[in-house]
Parts: structure tokens; sequence; C-alpha cells
């Protein structure tokens, strides 16, 4: 079947989310003479913060490692609700001139390399009218996130259909959903629970948290007194970058330390809680993981929105297992019961990395679960491909900075030396390996094959620490020893691997 081709152009961004904006910047300042594309398969710029519309949607990371640092979040308060955050990505877009560039509606199917072209054809279908069209590129930046936008994560409980009430899930949230004066219940234990529940409870008759098992909330302030401390005392262009640089600091440090000493950081958390909901609260049943602090991602609650929601009355914990679904709600393993109007099932995330697209490389498909990350950005035996993929126990954007201005040096030492193709070799396919991302969160685990493997050292290990991501993406040799670059021409064997 024949595709029709579109321009060719030096640089492929897969995604017009938080990443691919960045991504686009960095390639237009950094390498002025690539040409660039943007394919989003949605009709909007945003990414995750167009998706999602839940109420109280916000993120859980400060502002001032989630925003770019070539342009200043402005704002003082740490963590952003959703509108603000799209609002900050859409006026980027517009101010570089990358909204431009993008291709809405063209979701990508297929990226195939041809070691013989030293391209990658991208088929992407035009939403519009189903028509597939064909991209070429010479390097390939996969923007895309790491889970599924068409749908989340829903256990298949029993009896869901009897329910007479209305089942939604914050992914596909309806925006004429009344809920004022109803009795919700909310399902899940997480940060979108966690948000969702204080949100809800403004306007809901009640709202129920039923979890399965208890997670790490902390409290912290919306707005850090540090930073509004810099900010009144050195002016803006002085202030951002060390308010930038205390928020990276403390987070560096508080999940070393809850790593290294876990019962110690638990301790502290329940001891935060306990002060905030009194000492007649069941906290070792409500807030007491079984797991260890980072484990799995740390919640986050704006001035203890959710203990104040608890205290008042207009939030309630139920720890316990789904039975059943009933017609008037859910009956628990204990027996008792939980009337609704509403379920909101914020049971997660379904992972699919690339945004589900397939990557052949000299027509053998590509399974992601046996590559091996490369610095977290690329994958071994894949050419000219890299993905943007944030930290687990930061925030996205400080990893994702990182890995586009990597990208850029790889592509300006590309042409100053003639090369068209590179590739991350993995000297001992046999060397003990494990899942990059390690988190024993459910949506982890649950595609846990799907998942790129790291071993335990450089540069085939993807860290979650920002300060050896910035000398290894930074100014680590790009001639390592396991890059292999390629001249036009050149056989397999003579690949250029020498010291520089």
């Amino acid at each position: 079947m024949s595709v029709p081709s579109a321009t060719h152009v030096d640089v492929i961004i897969v995604g017009a989310g938080l990443s691919g904006i960045c991504a686009a910047y960095y390639i237009q300042t950094y390498c002025p003479s690539r040409t660039f594309t943007i394919l989003e398969s949605r009709d909007a710029i945003g990414g995750t913060w167009d998706l999602f519309r839940y109420p109280g949607v916000r993120s859980d990371s400060d502002m001032h490692t989630l925003g770019y640092s070539f342009r200043p979040w402005r704002g003082l308060k740490s963590m952003a609700d959703g509108p603000s955050i799209l609002r900050y990505i859409e006026e980027t877009a517009r101010e570089y001139g990358i909204d431009r560039k993008i291709h809405f509606g063209h979701r990508v199917l297929r990226a195939a390399w041809s070691s013989v072209d030293a391209r990658w054809s991208v088929d992407a279908v035009r939403v519009s009218d189903g028509t597939t069209v064909r991209f070429t590129c010479t390097f390939l930046f996969m923007c895309t996130g790491y889970y599924n936008y068409d749908q989340g994560y829903t256990p298949d409980w029993p009896g869901v259909e009897r329910f007479r009430g209305q089942i939604v899930h914050p992914q596909h949230w309806p925006n004429n959903l009344d809920y004022a004066g109803k009795r919700i219940v909310l399902i899940g234990s997480g940060a979108t629970a966690v948000t969702l529940a204080p949100a809800l409870a403004q306007h809901a008759a009640h709202v129920t948290i039923l979890q399965r098992s208890p997670t790490y909330v902390v409290a912290l302030p919306a707005e850090d007194p540090i930073m509004r401390r810099l900010y009144r005392t050195f002016p803006a262009h002085i202030a951002y970058p060390l308010a930038r640089w205390w928020s990276i600091g403390v987070g560096i440090y508080f999940y070393t330390l809850a790593r290294r000493l876990p019962d110690a950081t638990r301790r502290n958390i329940l001891k935060q809680i306990r002060a905030h909901l009194g000492p007649d609260f069941d906290v070792e049943t409500h807030f007491n993981p079984r797991y260890n602090p980072w484990d799995q991602r740390l919640c986050v609650a704006p001035d203890g929105d959710l203990f104040q929601a608890i205290r008042s009355g207009g939030v309630s914990i139920v720890t316990d297992q789904i039975e059943t679904f009933t017609e008037t709600g859910v009956r628990l393993s204990s027996g008792a019961g939980l009337s609704a109007d509403i379920i909101v099932t914020a049971t997660g995330l379904a992972l699919k990395l690339m945004g589900g697209a397939q990557i052949v490389v000299d027509g053998v498909p590509v399974d992601l679960g046996r590559t091996v990350t490369y610095k977290g950005a690329m994958f071994s035996n894949i050419p000219n491909l890299a993905l943007a993929f944030g930290y687990t126990n930061a925030s996205w954007t400080l990893k994702c900075e990182l890995i586009a201005r990597f990208v850029c040096r790889l592509l300006n030492h590309m042409e100053r030396h003639g090369y068209v193709q590179c590739t991350p070799r993995l000297p001992d396919p046999a060397q003990a390996k494990e899942p990059a991302v390690t988190l024993t969160s459910g949506y982890i685990q649950r595609a846990i094959d799907t998942i790129p493997r790291q071993t335990a050292r450089a540069p085939w290990k993807a860290y979650q620490n920002y300060l050896r991501d910035v000398l290894c993406l930074r100014f680590g040799r790009l001639h390592d020893g396991v890059m292999e670059f390629v001249r036009p021409g050149y056989p397999r064997m003579q690949m250029v691997r020498e010291e520089r």
C-alpha cells in the first residue's frame, strides 16, 4: 500500500506536551541549522495538562522545576493548578514560534529505521480523515509521555453493571458532571485521589476515599517561604535560578534521606499527619503504607488541604477491599457498605511508552522491554532515537531538559564530523538487568515486561539524580566507548568508536 509522503526534516518530535515543547525550544535554539516538526495526536498543545480536566487538577512537583529553565515560572505558588500550567505551556509555544511547527491530529503508528538510507520513516494517521501520511527524518525524538491517553486503568470489579449511579474515571471527566450535594465514593489512594477529594468536598454532600492500601501523604506549603524571600530580596533574573536550585537541592536531600533512613522518614511523615488530624484519628490504618517511602511516589497535600477536609468532616477514609458493587454503592470485604450517587475510579494509569507506536530497525520490530536504556535517554541498538522521560523522584521537566540538551550535543557533533548515525551498543548483553523504572506502583508493575531494562552501572543505568545527570548528559564524553557513530557509506565493521 502506498503512503503519501510529507517533507523530510532533520528531527521529528512526537508529542506537543510539556516535554515536546521543551525539545522543540532546544532544537531550534542550539541546532539552528536543523529543521524539525512536531507530530501531535490530539488537537491541542499541553499533553497531560490539556487531557486532565477533573476538579482541582494540579502539579505535585514545584513549578520552579516543573517549569522551563529558559522561561521562568513567575508565580509564587509552588504547586500550580492544571489550567495555569496549560496556559504556561501554550504561551511558551507561542512566544518561541513553536506552535507553528505542530501537525495536530497526527497519531504516530509506526517508525521504521533504515541503515541504508540513514533515516526514519514515520507513518502517522491523520485523525480527521483516517489517511496515513509518511514523514521522514534523520533523528526521532519521542516526547509522548508514558501512559495511554485513550484510557486509564480500571480494575474488573464484580457487579459494576448493577450500580444505578454514575461511574467516572478522572482521565475522562465529563464537562457537565453535577456533583453538588451528591455522595461520592472516590476509589483510589494515589496523587489523583489526594487531589480530587478536597476539591470535590467543596460542593459534594460527602466524599469517601476508599483505598485498598494507604499512601504516604506529605503536607507542604503551597507557597515556599524561602522562595518568597528570594523573590523579595533579589531581582527576578537572580531570584529564579536561586529558587530553582533551592528546590532541586531540597528534593535531592529529602529523597536521599528517605532512601537511607526509611524508618525514620516514615516516623516523621506519620508524626506530621497526626499533628494535622489529631490523636483520635487512626493514622496507622489509613496513612501507614506497607512499603518504604519512595518505593512509590509520595503524594503532596498543598497547605494540608486533604487533612483540613478530613477534619472538617467533608472527607472520610475507608481502607478495605471491594467485594462487589451494588445498586446503591459498594459492599466491602468487611461486610460494610458505602452508599454513593457517584463513584470516581481514581485507580491509575495504563502505561504506554512512545504513544504505542511500533518501532522497527532495519526491518526487525523492536521489543522495548528487551532493550537497555542508555543514559536514561536512548536505547541499546536503536539508532538516532531519544525518549524524553522524566524523573520518578523529582520534576519531570528537569530530566527532559537534560535529555533535550544531550540530543542537541549529539546532533551538533554528528554535523561537525559528518556522521549520519549514532547507536548505543551494549558491550555485554548477558550482564544482569532490571527494569529502568523501579517503583512498585501498580501502573509500573502491570506493564513491567514492556519497560526497558537497566544495568548496575553507567551509562546503562537510569539514575534518579539530577546532579549526576548534569555531569553525564551535559558534560560527559560522546565518544564513550559504547556509542557508535557512522559516516555515509561506511560498512558496519568500520563504525567510528575512537576516544575524543
